[in-house]
């Protein structure tokens, strides 16, 4: 079994459903098997041969869909490329894959003719539209170059590389996560049993299908299991509650932050969210009040499937189920079926219930290492064990907890303190849309608890009361020591918080 095998075998059972839906067009699981056999016939016959990596740059768009399925169909290496980075930092991901070929959307154009002469092994560019540079290809014509019919190449085996995944980089240079065909095929048996997923759902795909999370489950799972993807080039509030209304959408996967945006927006209540029957969270934590607030807002969902993951692992680790959402309050639920994970100390050695150490996994959706960089390997992945940098217990139930990032935890004046647990309490205010914790230089405590808060229209909410809130429900030394105040909270595509750039601004400031 390959990924490729995926759609052949869902086009096979439900010739005529809908595959993918994506402004206009409505691609059923036959036209979209036809047209990405014939697109991998044209990559092969272009000279690409198996193992050669492609990269894609687009937004979530039907050639999106079809450049990554013919990609893998051709035993080729999928290198999808965040489209909101500059083009200094897409040059670094498409020398260091090594991409052959490269599909993008022509509104990236400009970025691409900027940087191409520096791309010595590329050898050709593919853009479904004239560009004014004249670089690329025309993708119809790409495509109708190919076979049709064209049989899949053999010996595409599960443990050849499938796609080469760059982490978001908050923090120093992005890493390529080689993730295998098995890798996806077994992240995809966890996810399905972890999200209950049937098939015939209508799900709504507003995560970049450049991040694994977009990619390899959301997309993957209703291409293995015949339900419809509905895809949204840009997220804008309106404009997804009207999809969700008109295509009668049965799951939504998003973030926090998005949530939040959907439910603040002035039309939420004007349209029908009564179709969805399943809501999927990740990328950071969701706060109790958030989840009663989407039961409500989705009034026929039974809780919220929280998930929890990272690019490494292809991506999920665990998943806590929709029945168990109001029961464990801020767990991300039991490890998932076909995988191992622990709490592990500094030392390697296991701990038990309720210890606080990192969290680590380890099985056959584990990434083979990073592209090009065995140093980066042996640091993320030791005796075969993924270590995630996430600092987390595990009850006697079996159930993890995310405590916080291992690189976040503040040490004030010798006591630790995690900034999600400021967060969730932040959360619970009214008036509060957004925030995050961090920790920053002291010369009395080593470091000091820093709130940056973005508040919703029309509140006027003093950093006083804010402090206030933090000491009414934690101890006094975890309160914030100082207060600011943003429109908004920096985050990287995929909904994390950059605490780094929070650091920066709160430098920039203090020495201005």
């Amino acid at each position: 079994m390959n990924v490729g095998a995926l759609l052949v075998n869902t086009a096979g059972k439900f010739p005529d459903a809908t595959a993918i839906v994506a402004g206009g067009t409505r691609l059923s699981f036959r036209e979209l098997d036809e047209r990405t056999r014939r697109l991998a016939s044209a990559l092969l016959a272009a000279g690409l041969r198996p193992g050669d990596a492609v990269g894609m740059l687009f937004y979530n768009t039907v050639p999106m869909v079809e450049a990554y399925f013919a990609t893998v169909r051709a035993g080729l290496v999928a290198v999808p490329i965040n489209f909101r980075l500059a083009g200094r930092e897409m040059a670094f991901m498409l020398d260091d894959s090594g991409a052959k070929a490269f599909f993008y959307d022509p509104e990236f154009d400009p970025v691409i003719a900027g940087i191409r002469d520096g791309l010595d092994q590329l050898r050709f560019l593919v853009s479904p539209g004239p560009g004014p540079s004249g670089l690329a290809r025309d993708y119809e014509q790409f495509l109708a170059g190919g076979r049709a019919g064209a049989a899949d190449p053999e010996g595409i085996a599960e443990d050849h590389p499938c796609q080469i995944m760059y982490t978001s980089g908050t923090t120093g240079r992005p890493k390529g996560a080689v993730i295998t065909h098995r890798n996806v095929i077994w992240n995809l048996f966890n996810t399905i049993q972890g999200r209950e997923d049937r098939n015939g759902q209508v799900s709504i795909i507003v995560g970049p299908l450049y991040h694994t999370a977009a990619l390899n489950n959301h997309l993957t799972i209703q291409v293995a299991l015949g339900g419809t993807a509905v895809l949204v080039k840009n997220f804008d509030a309106e404009g997804l509650l009207a999809t969700i209304e008109r295509e009668r959408a049965t799951v939504i996967s998003g973030s926090p932050a998005m949530y939040n945006l959907l439910m603040q927006h002035p039309a939420a209540g004007r349209y029908d969210t009564s179709s969805i029957t399943k809501c999927t969270a990740g990328a950071d934590k969701l706060a109790m009040e958030t989840k009663r607030r989407l039961m409500e807002f989705f009034p026929n969902i039974d809780g919220v499937y929280d998930v929890y993951g990272c690019t490494e692992a292809s991506p999920c680790i665990a998943i806590l189920a929709a029945r168990d959402s109001l029961r464990k309050d801020a767990s991300i639920g039991p490890p998932l079926p076909f995988l191992q994970a622990r709490i592990m100390d500094e030392m390697g050695r296991f701990l038990g219930p309720d210890q606080v150490g990192e969290l680590v996994c380890r099985g056959p959706n584990v990434m083979r290492g990073y592209h090009n960089n065995p140093q980066g390997t042996a640091e993320a992945i030791i005796d075969g064990w993924l270590h995630t940098g996430d600092l987390a217990r595990m009850d006697d139930e079996g159930y993890l907890y995310i405590v916080d990032r291992k690189k976040d935890m503040i040490v004030s004046g010798g006591e630790n303190i995690y900034p999600r647990e400021l967060e969730e309490v932040l959360y619970t205010h009214p008036e509060i849309a957004d925030a995050a914790v961090v920790g920053l230089p002291d010369e009395v405590w080593g470091e000091s608890v820093c709130a940056f808060v973005a508040l919703k229209p029309g509140s006027g909410l003093g950093s006083e009361e804010v402090v206030e809130l933090c000491k009414a429900n934690l101890a006094s030394y975890k309160k914030p020591k100082r207060v600011e105040f943003l429109d908004e909270i920096p985050r990287n595509p995929s909904g994390k918080v950059l605490k780094v750039e929070l650091r920066r601004q709160w430098l920039d400031k203090s020495t201005n």
